[in-house]
C-alpha cells in the first residue's frame, strides 16, 4: 500500500489559498471589516484601505495588506469592494484615485437609492471600469457563511467573473444587468423584515401581559412563520394574476380578526399603533370593493398613493 505524504493536506491547502482571487475592502466599518475577514479566511489575498489607519491594525495581524494610498488600494487587485456609509462617500473615495480604476470591477456595497446607483454605475463605466451594486441583506452576523444573503445587480460577466470570490461573503445573488435593483430589493426587504418584526414585537408585548416570556413565544412563532412564507409564495402568484381567491381568508375575515386583535390590545393596556395600520389597509380594500376577496387584494390599496386614491 503506498504511503501518503502527511504534507500533501497542508500542500494542498496552501495551492488552493495561492489560487484564491485578490480583493481589495475599501471602508472599514462594521461591514466593511467583517467582510475583510471573510475574505481573508477563505483564502483571498486582502488589500485594505480606510480613512482612519489605526482600523486597519487587526486586518493587516491576520493576513491583510494595507495600502498606502486609496489609488494604490485600488491599482493592487481587479477586484474592489467599496463599502462607506453613502454613494457620495463612493464617488469622493473613488475619484481620489484617478486612473486606477481603469480594467476595475467594482462593487459597491453602500446603502442608497436604485436612482443614485445607476448614476454611479454611470459614473465608474466612464472612468474605464465595470460596476455591480451590492446589498447586505444579513447585517454583519452571518457574513462569510452560507447563509448570509448578498444581492448584486449590474454587470452580468463580472458577476460571474468574480462569482466564487463574492461567494465567500455569503449567498450571491444576481437580480439582473440594471444596476438600480439591488438598492431597490434593499429597500424593499427593509419593509419587509420591519412589518414582520413591528408584528413580533406587539405580539411579543400583548403575550407579555399575561406572563408569557418572549423566548417562549417565539419558539412557537418560528414554527408558525414557514406557514406564512408560504403565503408569501402563494400569494404572489395571486399577485401577478391579479385574482385574489378567498382560500386563506376573505378582506371581512380578516378585518374581523384585526377586531379582536384591537380590542385584545386595548384591554391588555398596550399601544394598538400597529394593527391599527393593518386595519386601515383592510378598511380600504372593504370600501374599494374587496370584501369578498382574498386578504392578498390589499395590495391593490397599497400600489397607489393617496391622491391617486381620492381621484
Amino acid at each position: 500500500m503506498s504511503q501518503i505524504n502527511p504534507n500533501t493536506q497542508l500542500l494542498s491547502k496552501e495551492n488552493e489559498s495561492i489560487n484564491r482571487q485578490p480583493v481589495t475592502v475599501i471602508g472599514l466599518g462594521m461591514l466593511g471589516s467583517v467582510m475583510a475577514k471573510a475574505f481573508l479566511n477563505h483564502g483571498h489575498p486582502t488589500t485594505v484601505w480606510n480613512r482612519s489607519a489605526n482600523k486597519t491594525d487587526v486586518l493587516v495581524a491576520r493576513g491583510a495588506v494595507q495600502a498606502a494610498s486609496i489609488s494604490q488600494a485600488i491599482s493592487a487587485n481587479p477586484l474592489v469592494i467599496v463599502c462607506v456609509s453613502d454613494y457620495e462617500g463612493v464617488r469622493e473615495i473613488l475619484d481620489a484615485g484617478g486612473d486606477a480604476l481603469s480594467g476595475r470591477v467594482v462593487v459597491n456595497i453602500s446603502s442608497g437609492t436604485p436612482e443614485l446607483a445607476r448614476q454611479m454605475s454611470e459614473w465608474v463605466t466612464s472612468r474605464g471600469a465595470d460596476y455591480l451594486d451590492g446589498a447586505a441583506m444579513s447585517g454583519t452576523r452571518l457574513v462569510g457563511q452560507p447563509e448570509a444573503v448578498f444581492l448584486y445587480s449590474g454587470s452580468p460577466a463580472s458577476f460571474e467573473s468574480h462569482r466564487s470570490t463574492l461567494a465567500s461573503l455569503g449567498g450571491a445573488t444576481h437580480l439582473g444587468t440594471d444596476p438600480g435593483l439591488a438598492s431597490l430589493y434593499d429597500t424593499a426587504l427593509f419593509s419587509l423584515i420591519w412589518g414582520t418584526l413591528s408584528g413580533f414585537y406587539h405580539a411579543v408585548a400583548l403575550v407579555g401581559t399575561e406572563k408569557v416570556d418572549a423566548s417562549a413565544f417565539s419558539s412557537v412563532a418560528t414554527e408558525y412563520l414557514p406557514f406564512v412564507s408560504g403565503l408569501m409564495t402563494n400569494h404572489a402568484g395571486q399577485i401577478e394574476k391579479g385574482h385574489y381567491p378567498g382560500e386563506d381568508g376573505t378582506v371581512e375575515i380578516h378585518l374581523a380578526a384585526m377586531e379582536h386583535l384591537l380590542h385584545t390590545s386595548q384591554a391588555n393596556g398596550i399601544r394598538t399603533n400597529i394593527p391599527q395600520f393593518f386595519k386601515t389597509l383592510l378598511e380600504g380594500a372593504l370600501t374599494a370593493g374587496h370584501g369578498e376577496n382574498g386578504v392578498a387584494s390589499v395590495i391593490e390599496m397599497i400600489k397607489h398613493s393617496a391622491s391617486k386614491s381620492a381621484q
